[in-house]
C-alpha cells in the first residue's frame, strides 16, 4: 500500500500536463507538497458537471466512522488511502465512486518503507528529463462522508487505486503499488466505461521508473537526486 507521496510539480507545468483551462483550476495559489500523508489536502483532476476537466482540493482518504469497542464513544474516522483493483466492484466503499467519479491525482514520486527499526525509505518516480517528471495516479473521489459528523462530513476526498507491485516496486513491497496511468490513458480512466477502466489497472513499466530517493527517515520529497 502507499500511504505517503509527494507532488512537485509547478501549477502552470500542472495545468499543462493535464491539458487544464486556467479557469476550471480552483487550486488557488498552489505549493509543491514534499509529503502528502492520509487526510492531507492535495490537488485532483476530475470531471465538472459540464464534463470539463478541473483542478480541485480533496483530502486523501474516504472516511468510514469508528467507534471504540469498549467504551462506544466516537473516535477519528479512519482514512482508507488505498482501493484495492480486485475490489472496486465488490466493495461499496468504492463500487460507486468507481462507476462514476474516477479521477487524476497528480503525483511526482511516491514513498514505500522497507523493514523496521529502522525502516527505509524508497520514493520511486518516473524516468525522463526532469527531476521529478509529473505523473497520474488512478484515483476516485467522493463528496460528501456518510456517518461522518463536523467538518469532516462534508469533505471531499480521493483515494488511490493499487495493483500488483512491478518488478522494481516488487523488491520494497512485494505485494501492492499505486496504479500510474500513461498520459494516453487519462481521458479512457476518467470517461471510459467500467471495463474500459478496468483494462488500465496494471503495474507501470518497471524500466519507466527509478528509486529517486533511499535511505531512512526521509519523510518526505524535496526533489533530490
Amino acid at each position: 500500500m502507499c500511504n505517503l507521496y509527494a507532488m512537485l510539480a509547478s501549477q502552470d507545468n500542472t495545468r499543462r500536463h493535464f491539458a487544464v483551462d486556467p479557469a476550471r483550476d480552483y487550486l488557488g495559489n498552489a505549493e509543491p507538497l514534499p509529503a502528502i500523508w492520509p487526510k492531507y489536502e492535495a490537488p485532483i483532476l476530475r470531471l465538472g458537471q459540464d464534463g470539463t476537466r478541473e483542478l480541485v482540493s480533496a483530502h486523501w482518504g474516504f472516511l468510514t466512522p469508528k467507534v471504540s469497542a469498549k467504551t462506544g464513544k466516537t473516535l477519528k474516522p479512519d482514512a482508507w488511502n488505498n482501493a484495492r483493483d480486485d475490489k472496486l466492484t465488490k466493495s461499496g466503499l468504492w463500487k460507486d465512486s468507481f462507476l462514476n467519479r474516477r479521477c487524476l491525482i497528480p503525483g511526482t514520486s511516491f514513498r514505500e518503507a522497507k523493514g523496521r527499526n529502522p525502516a527505509e525509505d524508497f520514493w520511486f518516480a518516473l524516468t525522463g528529463t526532469d527531476p521529478r517528471p509529473i505523473f497520474a495516479f488512478a484515483g476516485l473521489w467522493r463528496c460528501g462522508q456518510p456517518g461522518i459528523e463536523g467538518d469532516e462530513g462534508d469533505w471531499t476526498t480521493h483515494t488511490m487505486v493499487t495493483t500488483s507491485p512491478n518488478k522494481l516496486v516488487k523488491q520494497v513491497h512485494p505485494t501492492r503499488m499505486p496504479v500510474i496511468l500513461d498520459p494516453e490513458d487519462y481521458e479512457t480512466w476518467l470517461r471510459g466505461s467500467p471495463a474500459e477502466a478496468a483494462e488500465l489497472l496494471r503495474p507501470f513499466p518497471a524500466e519507466k521508473m527509478r528509486v529517486a530517493r533511499q535511505g531512512v527517515g526521509l519523510l518526505g520529497d524535496k526533489g533530490e537526486e
